[in-house]
């Protein structure tokens, strides 16, 4: 739109100004040009009453004659022979009259004019020299030089008008120019603008957003394709959806019935433990062989069955005040990890959090097993409180081993699930859902998890609590 403004306003201004030009200039021509040719006569009428050498009366008289020839009292005349002058008005100093128009006047047979402005008045000044014929058909010089100045007030008039007009014409030619670059501006910019809240609204997941196709220009070819490509995301993903539902499902439903015979078999895996030691070598080995095997798969359909319940929105938090170091205490004994870690905790009751108990120990316990598995001891748990710039006191709790910490290719993904930093482990004693349980666990809680490398050596876990969060809902945020 200012651009199409721009435009039209260079336009216009170029049009009326050389109209302007050609006006003026045809205005002030035909002023002079009848000028010109009116002296002309009246001098070529009057010089032979002259005489030669003229005299100052004779001078006086012919410029006289030739000032009262223009009606209105305008024209001014100064004649000149050698060293005598004579103007129409006694006593006019004719200052108009400039060195420039003297000497061409007195260096040439034609008739010279120029414009002069004074005093904020232009005047047109005219000279010429008063020839006679000879006998061989020249025109010689008499010496006799007549100066006319003519105010161009009427002229002046006629141009000043001739700007009036301009200036009136052109300000509704640029409101008409803006005018239609506006229509013209609403005629894209509604369409772009429509355009750009539809995309807005694809991006902000409301994927049956279309657009009203009109015409058949350029823009309505881009809504065409606009509404087929959000047509095809729409279906791709609400088929992304339900292949993931169905993922989850199955999971959930495989997870729920490996349940009923993983119990029978843990229960025959246990007695079969208790008499192992009255077994042969081979019988016994296989039969602890089979109790691992069979531990790690309960575990791992104890995470399929967690995991699913946060997939489907039914992962409850059930919040207590508790003391976190004592906690984190209980988590490390029950495991047999006393020995193993080391701690630096707080003292007893010197920092108490609303949280879920069973939640907070599996993230304790998940982010301490994986250090012991994949890192090399001492392993470290430190448990401090700390203040947070709009998020009130947190509760932070670092885990951190003394191995060659975690690879930077590998730290975005430390918390996927199934993910493995070695693809060539085709089995490991983790589920590959430790950490993303924790993940989740955490989020629960409206805190934060992140992994990172110590500076002195090994890989550090860092999870993030908000201490008091009365207004935490028992309900999954999810």
């Amino acid at each position: 739109m200012v651009a199409f403004g721009l435009v039209a306003t260079a336009a216009a201004t170029t049009t009326g100004t050389l109209t302007f030009r050609e006006a003026r200039t045809g205005v002030l021509q035909q002023s002079q040009d009848a000028v010109i040719r009116q002296l002309r006569t009246q001098v070529s009428q009057r010089a032979p009453e002259l005489g030669f050498p003229p005299d100052r009366s004779a001078l006086q008289r012919l410029a006289s004659d030739v000032a009262a020839t223009e009606g209105q009292g305008h024209w001014r005349v100064l004649v000149t022979f050698r060293k005598l002058s004579a103007p129409s008005v006694p006593g006019d100093r004719f200052e108009e009259l400039t060195p420039a128009v003297r000497e061409a006047v007195g260096s040439s047979r034609a008739t010279v004019f120029q414009r002069v402005r004074r005093d904020g008045r232009t005047s047109l000044v005219v000279g010429m020299s008063v020839t006679f014929g000879a006998p061989d058909g020249r025109h010689l010089a008499s010496g006799v030089q007549v100066f006319l100045v003519v105010p161009q007030t009427t002229e002046q008039a006629y141009v000043d008008a001739l700007v009036t007009a301009v200036e009136r014409a052109l300000v509704p030619a640029l409101v008409l120019a803006v005018a239609l670059a506006l229509l013209a501006a609403r005629g894209v910019l509604l369409p772009v603008r429509a355009l750009r809240h539809a995309t807005r609204s694809i991006a902000e997941g409301r994927l049956d957003t279309r657009l009203a196709v009109n015409g058949s220009d350029e823009l309505a070819d881009l809504s065409h394709t606009f509404n087929e490509t959000a047509a095809a995301l729409e279906a791709s993903v609400t088929e992304l959806r339900e292949m993931e539902a169905r993922a989850r499902r199955f999971a959930a439903d495989v997870s729920h019935e490996l349940r009923t015979p993983l119990a029978a078999m843990s229960a025959v895996t246990d007695v079969l433990d208790e008499d192992a030691a009255r077994l042969a070598p081979d019988t016994a080995t296989a039969v602890r062989l089979i109790s691992e095997e069979t531990v790690k798969l309960a575990r791992l359909v104890d995470d399929l069955m967690e995991m699913s319940r946060f997939d489907a929105g039914a992962a409850v938090l059930h919040l207590d005040e508790i003391d976190l170091a004592e906690s984190v205490r209980r988590t490390l004994a029950t495991r047999g990890w006393s020995d193993s870690v080391q701690t630096d905790l707080p003292a007893p009751d010197a920092l108490r959090g609303r949280v879920d108990p069973r939640r907070l120990d599996v993230v304790v316990a998940n982010l301490v097993g994986n250090a012991l598995r994949h890192g090399t001891r001492p392993v470290r748990v430190r448990l401090h409180a700390r203040d947070a710039a709009g998020a009130g006191r947190l509760a932070v709790i670092e885990v951190r081993d003394s191995g060659p910490g975690i690879p930077d290719a590998v730290l975005p993904h430390v918390f996927e699930r199934f993910y493995k930093s070695d693809s060539a482990r085709a089995r490991s004693e983790g589920s590959g859902l430790g950490l993303s349980i924790t993940a989740e666990n955490v989020r629960m809680h409206g805190g934060t998890v992140r992994a990172a490398n110590h500076p002195a050596g090994g890989a550090v876990f860092t999870v993030e609590l908000p201490l008091r969060r009365d207004d935490l809902s028992q309900e999954n945020p999810t």
